[in-house]
């Protein structure tokens, strides 16, 4: 993402949060980045894109990543 790009929010309207991650099955945000995000300068918000990055990559292929795909 560009510096000069508006940081647009992750959220998918898929709002449950899974008890096992801790991570919001539609987006991969915990509660804290979620309530946060408003608050959260562009640095923060592209470091939380980049961390939404890694569990992405760290989920693929579990019962996670299947739940997430019915949704």
């Amino acid at each position: 993402m560009s510096a000069d790009v508006p940081v647009v929010s992750p959220c998918t309207n898929v709002c449950r949060m899974d008890a096992s991650t801790g991570w919001c099955e539609g987006c991969l945000r915990t509660i804290d980045e979620i309530a946060g995000w408003a608050a959260m300068d562009d640095a923060h918000k592209r470091a939380v894109w980049q961390a939404i990055a890694s569990r992405r990559e760290a989920m693929a292929g579990t019962p996670f990543a299947t739940r997430r795909e019915r949704a």
